[in-house]
C-alpha cells in the first residue's frame, strides 16, 4: 500500500514553510531567558504575551501551550495571563550535570494561525554543592633527592556546581618543604600541583602528612579536604615513560560488556623493584570508573558498563603508569563513542485533538515532533500514514508535523477513524515506531428524520372503544444524540369530514397512533392524512409520511326488510291459488344490511308455518314458494314466519310474517278514481309493477270467466229466485271474511266479494260486487248434513 511519506530531519532548521486550508506557519520567534536552580514551583520567569506582543486573552484563543526538548514539563505556560511559571524544582545538577550554561530548549506552540516560539531558558547555577575529593587520602611517593621546584600533579576535587561556584582554588597546611600552585587544562578544569620548595633528607624525615582543601567561589564559598601521605624513597633514577602521550581508539555504542577497549604500555630504564610497573587511572572522574576498568600489571582498558553515544559521544581517560620506586607518568587515552541504530524513532505529540465535526473544512487534530536521538543516516526519518485515509501529513519547522483532515467528513459514513502514524529511520537495519490515534466524528444535523414506509395503511374495527392504539409509524435518523431524537406530530388536513384531532392522536415519542371516537363503517369508511417527524437538532429537519385508515366492518347492523314492510298498519297477505303448481312463486321477500363484506351476506329460512311442509323459502333470494299441491284440507289462511338472517359473526337476524290466503281464483280488482289517480300519479316500484300487471292480467281473465259463466246463468234460468242468491248487507265485512291489507304484492288496496253455492254437486258465482261500504253477516244457519246451498264470502285488500 502506498503511503505518503516525508523526511523528518533532526537538525533544527525550518523545513516548510506552508499556507495551506487555514493553517498558516507564523515564523518562529526566539527567545532566551533565565531561572535560578531550586526555585520553587509556580516562580515567575517571563510573560510571554507581552514578549509576543499578543493581547491578554489571545494566547488562550489561540490554545498556546509549552512544549518540552525531552518532553518533560518543567515550565507552565498561564493562558490567562501569558506568564510562563517552573512546573517544578530544577536542579541544574541533573538537568546539566558538569555542563555549563546549562540550556534547556522549549517551544511555544499556538493554533490559528499555527505558530512556534522557541525558548531557551538557562538554569542559573546556585552553590548547593560542596567539593569532594574522590579519596580521602592520597599516597605521594617523592625521591629524595628531587631537585627543588619540582612539582607533583594532585587529583582533583569534584563540584557538582558550575561556574563561580565551582572550584576555584586549593590550599595545603603551612609547612617548610611544599606549596600549593593552581594549573589549568585546556577544558576549563584547574589541577592542583605540589612543589617541592627545599631538598628533602630521607634520614632526617622520611613521611610528611599534609592537608588539601579545595575551595569553591560561592558566596559564602564550600570546601573540601583530603589528606596528602608524601613518603620519601630512596634514588630512583628513571621514571616510567609511555609509548604514547595521548592514545586514541574507537568503541561501537553497542559493544557488550567486557569488551577490549585499549591498551597502554610504559617502560622504566631502571632495574628491580625501581622497573616494575603498575597502572591505574588518574584524576577519572566517577563515570569513568563505573564505565571503563584498567588492569594494573598490563594496562588493558575493559569495558565495564554499555556505552550510550547519545548519553556520553567520547571519553577522555588520564591513565598514571608508577614504578616501584614511587616515580610516575601520565597519559592520555580518547575513546570515541561510535553510534549505532539503537534508537527508534520519537513521535513525541504536543497537541491532540480526538474530535473533528463532519461538516468541518480542513482541520488540524494534531501537532507532533519527531525525533530520533541517533546521528547521521541513523538519524534521518520518514513519517507516514495509511493512504486511504482522508488525513494528510503536513511538515511544518523545527521537525513538527500537523495532522489534518483532507476535507469534510461524513459521520454517517465513518463516526470513527484509527490513523496510525509510522515513522522509520534510515538506519540499517531500520527501526519503526507507530502511534496510532483514535479520531472520532462529531455529529451535524445534516440528515431529516427517514419513515420506514412512505405511506402505512392501519386497519381498526368500527365501534372501537377511545384511546384504542390502531397502529404506528417509524422514523429513523442517521445522525446521532440530539439530532436523531424524533418527535411526531400530525400534520393538519382539509380533506377529512371532521377536524384530524378529534379522530387520532398520536405518541410524540414513539409514533403511536390512537382512535379518539369510536368509528363507523357505515359513516367513515377510510380516511387519509400525514404525519410528521421532527429531529430535535438545530435546524430541525422533518420528513412525511401518508397514514390511511381503513375501517374494518363489524356486524351491528341487523338485517332490514324491505319487502313486505313490517310497520304498515295490516298485515300482508298473499293470495295463493289452490290448483298452483309445487315451486309457484307466492312472493319473495327483500330485506338489506347496512353492513358490508360477509356481514351483508343474507339467507333466508322459515321459521314458522300454519302447515310445515307447504311452503319453502329459497335460502339466497328470499323467494318464498309452494313446496307441494295444494289441497281442499289445507286451512284458508297460512302464516308464515321468515327470518331473515346474516352472515356476520355473531350473526344478527330480523324476521317477518307473512299472510297467505289461499283461492280458487282471483277476479280484476275494482279501483276508485280517487285511488287510480293516487296510484298514477305515484312512483311505480319496478317489482310492484310485475305483480301488478301479473295480477291484473289474472284478475281480468278471472273476472271474465265469471261475467260469461254468469250470463250463461242468467239467460238460461231467467230472474231466477233470490233463494239461491248470496245477499249482500250495507257496512264492513264480517269478522269471519279474511281481510288482506298491508305491504302486498299492489300497491293499492281493493275489496271484493265471492259468493259460492254448494249444494247438488254445481258449484257457481251467484254475487260478485266491488268495494262495498258496509257489509252485513249473514249466518247460512244450516250445517252440512242438510245440505243447504254452501256459501262462503271472502274479502280481497289487495296493495
Amino acid at each position: 500500500m502506498e503511503a505518503r511519506r516525508f523526511p523528518c530531519s533532526r537538525q533544527r532548521q525550518v523545513l516548510f514553510l506552508l499556507l495551506f486550508g487555514g493553517v498558516s506557519l507564523a515564523g518562529s520567534g526566539f527567545g532566551r531567558y533565565s531561572v535560578t536552580e531550586e526555585t520553587e514551583r509556580g516562580s515567575f520567569v517571563v510573560n510571554i504575551a507581552k514578549d509576543l506582543g499578543l493581547g491578554d486573552k489571545e494566547l488562550l484563543a489561540r490554545g498556546a501551550r509549552v512544549v518540552s526538548d525531552d518532553n518533560k514539563q518543567h515550565l507552565l505556560l498561564d493562558s490567562q495571563t501569558g506568564d510562563l511559571l517552573t512546573n517544578e524544582k530544577l536542579d541544574r545538577e541533573k538537568l546539566c550535570g558538569s555542563r555549563e550554561p546549562c540550556m534547556l530548549y522549549f517551544q511555544i506552540l499556538m493554533d490559528n494561525p499555527f505558530q512556534i516560539y522557541r525558548i531557551e531558558l538557562r538554569v542559573r547555577d546556585i552553590n548547593d554543592h560542596s567539593p569532594v575529593f574522590r579519596d580521602k587520602e592520597t599516597v605521594l611517593k617523592i625521591l629524595e633527592n628531587t631537585a627543588e621546584g619540582t612539582s607533583f600533579q594532585l587529583e582533583r576535587a569534584q563540584d557538582s556546581d558550575g561556574g563561580l561556584n565551582g572550584i576555584q582554588n586549593y590550599t595545603i597546611n603551612l609547612n617548610s618543604f611544599f606549596h600549593i600552585k593552581i594549573s589549568g587544562s585546556d577544558e576549563g578544569i584547574i589541577y592542583p600541583e605540589l612543589v617541592l620548595d627545599r631538598a628533602l633528607d630521607r634520614e632526617k624525615q622520611q613521611e610528611f602528612s599534609l592537608t588539601l582543601t579545595a575551595l569553591d567561589g560561592g558566596l559564602p564559598p564550600r570546601s573540601g579536604a583530603t589528606n596528602i601521605h608524601i613518603v620519601i624513597l630512596d634514588v630512583n633514577d628513571n621514571a616510567p615513560q609511555f609509548s604514547q602521550a595521548i592514545y586514541e581508539t574507537q568503541a561501537p555504542e553497542n559493544s557488550p560488556v567486557g569488551s577490549f577497549i585499549a591498551q597502554v604500555s610504559a617502560g622504566d630504564a631502571d632495574s628491580g623493584i625501581n622497573a616494575d610497573i603498575s597502572y591505574s587511572f588518574f584524576d577519572a572522574s566517577e563515570d569513568i570508573l563505573t564505565t571503563f576498568h584498567i588492569n594494573p600489571f598490563s594496562g588493558e582498558i575493559i569495558l565495564r558498563l554499555l556505552l550510550d553515544y547519545e548519553l556520553v559521544k567520547s571519553y577522555k581517560i588520564n591513565i598514571q603508569a608508577i614504578d616501584g620506586g614511587g616515580l610516575s607518568s601520565k597519559c592520555s587515552v580518547w575513546v570515541e563513542v561510535l553510534d549505532t541504530n539503537d534508537n527508534a524513532p520519537e513521535l513525541i505529540i504536543s497537541s491532540l485533538s480526538n474530535h473533528v465535526v463532519e461538516n468541518s473544512p480542513e482541520t488540524a487534530l494534531a501537532v507532533f515532533r519527531i525525533k530520533d536521538r541517533d546521528s547521521g543516516e541513523n538519524g534521518k526519518t520518514v513519517c507516514f500514514i495509511p493512504d486511504h485515509l482522508p488525513f494528510l501529513l503536513k511538515p511544518s519547522v523545527e521537525n513538527f508535523y500537523i495532522l489534518m483532515t483532507e476535507g469534510a467528513l461524513d459521520r454517517e459514513r465513518q463516526a470513527e477513524y484509527n490513523i496510525t502514524i509510522t515513522v522509520t529511520d534510515m538506519g540499517t537495519p531500520r527501526l519503526k515506531t507507530e502511534h496510532n490515534i483514535t479520531v472520532l466524528v462529531a455529529d451535524v444535523n445534516d440528515n431529516a428524520p427517514a419513515f420506514t414506509q412512505t405511506s402505512y395503511t392501519l386497519w381498526v374495527r368500527e365501534n372501537n372503544s377511545p384511546a384504542l392504539h390502531i397502529g404506528s409509524v417509524s422514523a429513523t435518523d442517521s445522525d446521532t444524540g440530539a439530532n436523531a431524537q424524533v418527535t411526531y406530530s400530525l400534520l393538519p388536513s382539509s380533506d377529512l369530514p371532521v377536524p384530524l384531532a378529534s379522530l387520532v392522536s398520536i405518541n410524540p415519542d414513539n409514533g403511536h397512533l390512537f382512535a379518539l371516537t369510536s368509528l363507523d363503517y357505515e359513516a367513515l369508511r377510510a380516511f387519509e392524512f400525514r404525519v410528521g417527524a421532527t429531529d430535535r437538532g438545530s435546524p430541525a429537519l422533518s420528513s412525511q409520511a401518508l397514514v390511511r385508515v381503513l375501517v374494518a366492518d363489524a356486524n351491528d347492523n341487523a338485517p332490514f326488510v324491505l319487502y313486505p314492510l313490517q310497520n304498515a298498519s295490516a298485515p300482508c297477505t298473499e293470495l295463493v291459488p289452490r290448483a298452483a303448481e309445487p315451486g309457484y312463486l307466492v312472493t319473495k321477500v327483500v330485506a338489506v344490511d347496512g353492513d358490508a363484506g360477509q356481514n351483508a351476506w343474507l339467507s333466508y329460512q322459515l321459521l314458522k308455518a300454519t302447515e310445515p311442509g307447504l311452503f319453502g323459502v329459497w335460502a339466497h333470494n328470499g323467494e318464498v314458494r309452494t313446496a307441494r299441491l295444494l289441497s281442499e284440507r289445507d286451512a284458508p289462511k297460512q302464516r308464515l314466519v321468515v327470518l331473515v338472517k346474516d352472515n356476520g359473526e355473531p350473526p344478527l337476524s330480523a324476521s317477518v310474517t307473512l299472510h297467505v290466503l289461499l283461492v280458487d281464483g282471483f277476479s280484476q280488482p275494482y279501483l276508485p278514481p280517487q285511488e287510480a289517480e293516487a296510484a298514477a300519479a305515484a312512483p311505480a316500484d319496478p317489482l310492484t309493477v310485475y305483480l301488478v300487471v301479473a295480477l291484473a292480467s289474472v284478475s281480468s281473465l278471472f273476472l271474465f270467466s265469471v261475467l260469461v259463466f254468469v250470463a250463461v246463468r242468467l239467460c238460461r234460468r231467467g230472474g231466477a229466485g233470490s233463494a239461491g242468491r248470496c245477499p249482500v248487507p250495507e257496512g264492513h265485512f264480517p269478522g269471519h271474511l279474511v281481510d288482506v291489507s298491508g305491504t302486498g304484492t299492489l300497491s293499492q288496496s281493493y275489496q271484493y266479494e265471492v259468493c259460492l253455492t254448494g249444494g247438488t254437486g254445481t258449484n257457481e258465482f251467484k254475487f260478485l260486487k266491488p268495494i262495498l261500504p258496509t257489509v252485513q253477516a249473514q249466518d247460512p244457519g244450516r250445517n252440512s248434513d242438510e245440505n243447504p246451498t254452501f256459501r262462503n264470502s271472502v274479502a280481497f285488500n289487495i296493495q
